[in-house]
This record gives structure tokens, C-alpha cells and sequence, in this order.
């Protein structure tokens, strides 16, 4: 019960957030925001979230614009605890329209483990992202990025487990009015005794489609190999979110796992911001 109301507490602080967030987006600031898209394009400064599917897109953020992607998961009959709840955060920043840094950390972890309680910093990973292929024209979009840990925390993990360092092949395109995200994963996943290596293999297919006006609603299937349980965990997510503006994405949704080795229910709620003010002046053509 103290995990589920620390998550509580949690929760009405990211609605919090974003109520701030909203209300200092003033009309000057987006007048201001506008005359910084009329000089470098539009279509360039756009939040690209990758919160809150499994799936990342095989598309990069605006070049020069930090993004922030922050948000709560509280998650609930696992084999490593009963409620568990963790507060999350991505940060990106595109170097280039092939290049983009990533950062990924759990500032904190709470978590119900049955006979106690506990409060950890989560892990933090550090990757890159660079595109194979610009989609054009309809085709798709073909990209692969790279993460190792940082900091590997005790706190329990989710059902897919932890990881030393991973591997993607994202793709990404448009069929019609629908949006489709799919990567392939390889992670290394290494034993408690540290001496065990095991490849874990993963497949995700997100289906995202607009429904009415800003909001969209995005349904997505995944599965990961349990190396070390010799199982497999797979889930079932839903997730609707609202465009405020070009900066500002709202989101939340609930994943249902597919198997007995999954993590029964998990719910979220969170944002993506795209800092309206380039980090460096755009190169004059």
C-alpha cells in the first residue's frame, strides 16, 4: 500500500507538470516558438515522442532541440515484487538528421516486495541513434541505435529484465492514415553472480492512428525472450495521447502481459517536450 500511494503522489505531480508546462506555453511564447519554426521549417521543430510504446521510432528529434520524455509507470504481480513504481526520463538531442544522443535513467524506483519496502535510484543508460535510410516518398524509415549501462541499480526489474548493453534495428513508416513502429532487439544480460552471459531477443510492432482533432490512439504488440527463466515475456499496450502543440505531447495507457512470466498490469501517464529554443543557430542555406 505505501508503493501505491508514493505512486499516487507521483502521478498528481506529472499531472501537475504538465499543467505548468501548458500554462507558461503563453501565446508570446508561441509566437515566438513560430518565428523560430518560419526560419528553420516547420515540419523540423515537432516533438518526436518515443514514450510511451515499447517500440521507438526509427525517426529522429528536430536537430539542435533537446527533448525531454519523462513520465510514471506503476506496474504490479511480477516475479521480482508485487507493485513497483518508477518515475522515468529520456533525454535526446539530434546532432545531425542522422545522428541523435540519448540518455535514459529511473531517477527513482519504489517498489513493494512483499515483505518490505524499497526505494531505489533506477538504472541509467547511455545510446545512439542514426538513421540508414531517410523514408521518402512512402518508404520506411530504417535505423539502429546502440545503449550501455552506466549505473546498474539493485531495484527490481520489469519482466524483460535488465540489461548490460543492447542493440536495435528500428523501422518506421505510414501506410494510409496509419503509423507503424517496429524494432528488433539483441541485449546482453549477464546473472546475479555477474559471471553467466545470456542474449536476450526481442520483436515489437506499435499501430498508432489519429481519432478525432489532436488526440491519437496507439496499440502495440511485443515479446522478449527470458533467457535465464528459459521463458518469454509478452505484453499487450494501449495508449491514447494529445498533441497540445507542436511541443507538448500529453499520453498514458496500461500494458496487459500475454504470459505467466510477465508482469501482470502495468499503467503510465507522461509527457514529451521539445525545448521551443535551438541549443545552436541552424546553418544558413
Amino acid at each position: 500500500m505505501t508503493c501505491c500511494w508514493v505512486g499516487l503522489k507521483t502521478a498528481r505531480l506529472i499531472l501537475l507538470l504538465w499543467t505548468l508546462v501548458v500554462s507558461t506555453h503563453s501565446p508570446a511564447r508561441a509566437q515566438a516558438a513560430t518565428a523560430v519554426e518560419g526560419a528553420v521549417g516547420a515540419a523540423e521543430v515537432e516533438a518526436n515522442p518515443g514514450r510511451p510504446t515499447v517500440s521507438t521510432p526509427a525517426t529522429l528529434t528536430p536537430v539542435g532541440y533537446l527533448q525531454f520524455e519523462t513520465g510514471t509507470l506503476g506496474a504490479e504481480k511480477s516475479g521480482e515484487f508485487s507493485n513497483r513504481t518508477g518515475n522515468q526520463l529520456d533525454v535526446k538531442l539530434s546532432l545531425s538528421r542522422r545522428l541523435e544522443l540519448i540518455l535514459q535513467t529511473e531517477p527513482m524506483v519504489l517498489s513493494d516486495l512483499g515483505n518490505r519496502n524499497d526505494s531505489e535510484p533506477g538504472e541509467v543508460f547511455a545510446g545512439l541513434q542514426t538513421v540508414l535510410r531517410r523514408g521518402e516518398h512512402g518508404s520506411p524509415t530504417v535505423s539502429v541505435s546502440y545503449f550501455r549501462r552506466l549505473y546498474a541499480s539493485p531495484a527490481p526489474e520489469l519482466d524483460i529484465g535488465t540489461n548490460r548493453q543492447s542493440g536495435l534495428l528500428l523501422v518506421s513508416f505510414d501506410v494510409r492514415k496509419f503509423h507503424v513502429d517496429t524494432n528488433a532487439i539483441v541485449t546482453e544480460q549477464i546473472n546475479d553472480s555477474g559471471i553467466v552471459h545470456r542474449a536476450q531477443f526481442g520483436q515489437t510492432l506499435s499501430v498508432s492512428h489519429p481519432v478525432a482533432g489532436r488526440l491519437t490512439l496507439s496499440a502495440e504488440i511485443w515479446h522478449f525472450s527470458q533467457p535465464f527463466l528459459l521463458s518469454n515475456a509478452a505484453g499487450f499496450l494501449f495508449a491514447p495521447s494529445y498533441t497540445v502543440n507542436r511541443n507538448l505531447v500529453l499520453d498514458g495507457g496500461f500494458n496487459r502481459g500475454l504470459t505467466a512470466t510477465s508482469t501482470r498490469w502495468e499503467i503510465f501517464m507522461g509527457f514529451t517536450y521539445l525545448l521551443p529554443k535551438r541549443l545552436w543557430p541552424a546553418k544558413s542555406h
